[in-house]
């Protein structure tokens, strides 16, 4: 064999990457399963002419096998102080986040392993969700890195492909692990609700035993064939909602909210972080440019709407680009950008936000909604005509919000019979504007009761007034969803007071300090409470 591999000129390269291999083997303290597995694979490369096309497949092989962490490490950081500080020159806010990273630093210090859930960061674009994972793996001293899910529909992108198919790969677990060359790195799975599914299987269910502290210490990778390891590495999800989260999936891993940022967080923020990184990426210097905090307090309220902070490095970005083309026009030597000259720098305002009604009227009340966008508020309004007790619904409600129509409708006529009684001989037009925009969501039923109270009634209700919550037929206030963001919108459109279901007290605690100081906010059991308050009975 050897005399015919001289002639045939493939004898030189085949020996040295052989002999390499075998060196390698001797001296790093792999495995014995993976020295066992190269081993065998190499006496099949041996024997194969260089021409053949099984070589660089048996090659790539080899060399994955090698390359992947088996025994490297990073020693972790087990001073809380340091990691602290790491977080909080790099985050302004997120305390919540922040104490649960720093308690998973003190459980690994004291069990000298990786233990607890896999965590799963949920909230809107741009609150911080991927650039604070870059932060926990500085603060843990652990290698970064990330690993896309949008749009993943093929199971083999997460477990690898079968050596049987041509161009078969290892998975993005494998490919990650490699590209960290660590064995305990601080992996994010990125958009892990965007995943989907088709004929080749269900991306989201072969996540379960990379995810499954019980089950990943022996991953196997359809590719590499060998199981790995993958109990030491801190995986942490990001999401936008965890409805599209299969509930398998959500069961492994610890929900923690990221409910955006208040109008204060944002301005420390844009002050801090965005406007000196913008200044630097434009090549400005601190003598270049000044920008007033009532302006930077503008460009949050009427250039942004969001729960994150995108939106806002994007004006400073084109307000940096603005000034860079004046100095450089030399029109300027010093720019000092306040509230007046903000149009000549971004143009008009881009956000109209909806603001508290000035009058009383009756049949319209202030509902508060979450978007994902952050929260916004929105009025009921409802109108009765003479007719033959029509209800028409229109502002583009989804069917969650069309049933709580028509419980509230049922709930009114059950607690005024009398007054009731008069519906029969009137059409009811009920109407959630912006017409073209999409709502839907089970908050707006303790709304939708209060006007159509207001209406029969003839009472207006404070414009101060805002309320949020679900209603059952029997008149109980239930619990909702995405109350920090909800209050926030009411704190912002200059409402003073808001009714709340009983049951989300626990919630306010999510809630901003400088957001509970502007508002009273009174939870509610039913709602005979909300109707007493309003003096609509």
């Amino acid at each position: 064999m050897r005399a015919i591999k001289e002639e045939l000129g493939d004898i030189v390269d085949t020996e040295k990457d052989v002999e390499a291999i075998r060196r390698k083997l001797a001296s790093d303290p792999y495995p014995q399963n993976i020295k066992d597995k190269v081993s065998e694979e190499l006496s099949r490369y041996e024997m194969l002419p260089a021409a053949s096309g099984e070589t660089g497949v048996i090659k790539t092989y080899i060399d994955w096998l090698m390359a992947l962490p088996w025994w490297q490490e990073s020693k972790d950081n087990e001073d809380l102080n340091l990691a602290q500080s790491i977080l909080d020159e790099d985050h302004y806010g997120l305390e919540k986040v922040k104490e649960r990273i720093v308690e998973q630093i003190a459980v690994m210090a004291l069990n000298k392993k990786q233990s607890g859930s896999i965590l799963l960061f949920v909230g809107a674009p741009g609150t911080g969700k991927t650039s604070i994972c870059q932060s926990i793996a500085k603060a843990l001293n652990r290698e970064y890195v990330r690993i896309s899910l949008g749009g993943v529909r093929d199971e083999a992108e997460i477990r690898g492909h079968r050596r049987t198919y041509i161009g078969a790969m290892p998975g993005r677990i494998m490919e990650g692990m490699k590209r960290s060359g660590s064995s305990n790195p601080v992996m994010v799975l990125d958009e892990v609700d965007k995943l989907s599914h088709d004929y080749n299987g269900d991306p989201a269910s072969a996540l379960l035993e990379v995810l499954d502290p019980e089950q990943n210490f022996s991953f196997t990778d359809h590719y590499m064939n060998v199981p790995y390891d993958l109990s030491d590495v801190l995986f942490i999800c990001t999401a936008n909602s965890v409805d599209t989260i299969p509930e398998p999936l959500l069961n492994r891993m610890e929900v923690i909210s990221f409910p955006g940022y208040t109008a204060v967080e944002k301005f420390e923020i844009a002050k801090k972080y965005l406007l000196p990184n913008a200044m630097s990426v434009m090549g400005l210097k601190k003598q270049n440019l000044k920008v007033t905090d009532d302006a930077m307090r503008e460009i949050i309220n009427e250039y942004t709407m969001e729960s994150g902070v995108r939106g806002l490095k994007k004006q400073m970005e084109t307000l940096c680009r603005q000034a860079a083309v004046k100095l450089v026009k030399g029109e300027q030597k010093s720019i000092s950008v306040g509230v007046k000259r903000l149009k000549e720098f971004l143009g008009r305002k881009k956000i109209h936000h909806d603001v508290r009604m000035q009058e009383p009227q009756a049949g319209v009340v202030t509902g508060l909604a979450w978007t994902s966008a952050g929260g916004e508020i929105l009025f009921i309004e409802t109108s009765r005509t003479k007719g033959e007790g029509k209800v028409q619904i229109t502002g583009q409600l989804g069917d969650v919000m069309k049933e709580s129509v028509q419980i509230a409708l049922t709930l009114v006529k059950s607690m005024f019979p009398e007054e009731a009684e008069t519906l029969n001989e009137s059409d009811i037009h009920i109407h959630v504007p912006a017409g073209a925009v999409p709502k839907d969501g089970p908050s707006a039923g303790i709304t939708i009761v209060t006007a159509l109270t207001s209406m029969l009634k003839e009472k207006g209700i404070s414009p101060e007034y805002a309320m949020t919550g679900e209603v059952s037929l029997r008149g109980g206030v239930m619990p909702i969803g995405g109350l920090p963001e909800k209050l926030m919108a009411a704190q912002r459109a200059g409402i003073r007071t808001v009714f709340i279901p009983y049951e989300n007290r626990e919630d306010l605690e999510d809630v901003a300090d400088e957001v509970k100081e502007d508002l009273t906010i009174i939870p509610v059991k039913r709602i005979e409470e909300v109707l007493q308050k309003t003096n609509l009975i």
